[in-house]
């Protein structure tokens, strides 16, 4: 189906599935109401897996929830202390996604963030911007040669404007030799979200 022009997420979702396959490990650096982590387990196959972060346990029900009608395994992991297991099937985390670099374990083809609050959910228990950019910086150093990262902000929410410039800021300054970064913006709605991608170089 079309993408409407100012869905941004799932015009994320469309450019992820251009380098992404069957078998292919992906990351959701949040997991929220499940519809990234249902997206990705999607273009993944019943052969890949997907890692989903979340500090909120109602995000990781909710996410299994979308998840369950897939007929693949998926596992919950509350004390995570050891790196992940590599294993077909998803995997849903309760931990802050500052933590991808110890818990992913692999190469990930594609990575997807949808920064903010979980819709229906508390609206202080909000993304910040040293954790998210602590993820982001382990997230592009695993990132697999040719695959993507998509980030969705929210400029408009308390907090998400300083998130949004400190993001938008650190993945436009990466070199452009190793990175390709898209931005794609509602040119007149200021406060709408908005869509940076990154492609890793070969």
């Amino acid at each position: 189906m079309k993408p409407s022009l100012t869905k941004v997420i799932q015009w994320g979702h469309e450019l992820l599935a251009e380098v992404v396959g069957a078998g292919d490990l992906a990351v959701d650096l949040t997991a929220g109401n499940g519809h990234d982590t249902l997206a990705l387990a999607h273009m993944v196959g019943t052969t890949g897996q997907v890692v989903a972060f979340d500090i909120q346990p109602r995000a990781l029900s909710e996410t299994a929830d979308k998840v369950k009608a897939l007929a693949v395994p998926v596992r919950f992991h509350y004390d995570q202390t050891e790196p992940l297991a590599q294993s077909a099937g998803v995997d849903l985390v309760l931990l802050g996604h500052e933590n991808f670099a110890w818990v992913v374990n692999g190469t990930p083809k594609v990575i997807i963030a949808n920064l903010g609050f979980l819709p229906g959910g508390a609206k202080d228990i909000i993304t910040r911007p040293d954790s998210t950019l602590a993820a982001l910086d382990q997230a592009l150093a695993a990132l697999a040669s040719g695959g993507r990262l998509a980030v969705v902000v929210y400029p408009g929410h308390p907090g998400g404007a300083e998130e949004a410039a400190k993001v938008s800021g650190f993945l436009s300054g990466l070199n452009e030799g190793s990175y390709q970064v898209l931005q794609v913006k509602v040119a007149n709605r200021l406060q709408a979200p908005f869509l940076l991608v990154v492609e890793k170089r070969d």
